[in-house]
């Protein structure tokens, strides 16, 4: 069962956390400078800005430390990462999944936070924010899909389709809980306490600089490790370039048809979400959702994320 979440206002403080890797200064600049454009306030954990070891924003332990303190400072409204990168995973064994439940608020990510972000769904039923982080989308002139971002904010129901870059793979319609992220995240779970809850949901899932026939072996690895029983239908993202020099311009399709050979559900293709060229769409994780694909291929997001 998820949590309802109060709806954001206008004005709101956003918490800003850096729970994998460290991001160029000029970026985080001119991303605080955009959210506070569109009327926002930023708070910035303790260890935001730091810089390693290595390839780190910290260690595990101020990492989590950062993470804990936004959702417990009762002066801000949501929760937002810096930028992904590599390193959360390292925050899962040590997450205290209660401590952030008893305080609920948007936690918006992608890419390397899928896992972070999926545990609190699956454990504590926190909605998750697929949606544009601070200096990775933010500090772009067209990075952030205003529409998506402000009404998942707010609570609201919506839809995205044609607009949004979607295009039918697979003709049919399915409804169900969206539920996915980062495929390669997803794929680096199977084995681990911490393994996607996919059944009987609507798969979202997209990826960055992955080839055709990579793409295949993780979609082969999900179904082999029975990922993709129960799934009702698939939408993958704009994944962007995810394509092979000198190939043709649709392996990358004809891949995933083939590794998706006798899936009976709907599935789409370029949805803007995560990974994207431009105007990253919100996509909240753990609520009721419909795909229709066909002539007018849409996914709408049915269920309000908040309790007014």
């Amino acid at each position: 069962m998820t949590i309802k979440l109060e709806p954001v206002a206008d004005g709101a403080a956003i918490s800003v956390i850096a729970a994998a890797s460290s991001a160029q200064p000029d970026r985080v600049e001119r991303g605080i400078a955009a959210l506070h454009a569109l009327g926002f306030e930023t708070h910035l954990g303790a260890h935001t800005l730091r810089r390693g070891p290595l390839y780190f924003a910290g260690t595990p332990e101020q990492r989590l430390a950062d993470l804990y303190a936004a959702f417990e400072d009762k002066s801000t409204k949501a929760v937002m990462c810096l930028r992904g990168g590599y390193g959360s995973n390292y925050l899962l064994d040590d997450l205290d999944v209660s401590r952030i439940a008893r305080h609920p608020k948007p936690f918006f990510a992608y890419s390397d936070l899928t896992g972070t972000q999926l545990r609190l769904l699956d454990e504590a039923g926190l909605v998750a924010f697929h949606g544009p982080m601070l200096a990775a989308d933010f500090p772009l002139e067209d990075g952030v899909h205003r529409k998506s971002f402000e009404a998942a904010l707010r609570g609201e129901r919506y839809s995205v389709g044609a607009d949004e870059g979607m295009r039918a793979l697979q003709p049919g319609s399915a409804q169900g809980i969206l539920y996915g992220g980062c495929l390669s995240i997803l794929v680096s779970l199977l084995g681990t306490p911490w393994e996607p809850q996919t059944e009987g949901k609507l798969l979202f899932l997209e990826d960055v600089g992955t080839k055709p026939y990579q793409i295949d072996r993780m979609l082969w690895q999900l179904r082999s490790a029975f990922k993709l029983q129960g799934v009702r239908g698939i939408v993958f993202g704009e994944m962007l370039d995810c394509a092979s020099q000198g190939a043709s311009p649709d392996l990358l399709e004809q891949a995933i048809l083939n590794a998706l050979d006798g899936f009976k559900g709907p599935i789409a293709i370029g949805l803007r979400s995560g990974h994207v060229s431009r105007q990253n769409v919100t996509l909240r994780f753990g609520v009721e959702a419909k795909l229709t694909v066909g002539e007018a291929t849409r996914l709408e997001l049915m269920e309000p994320a908040s309790a007014a």
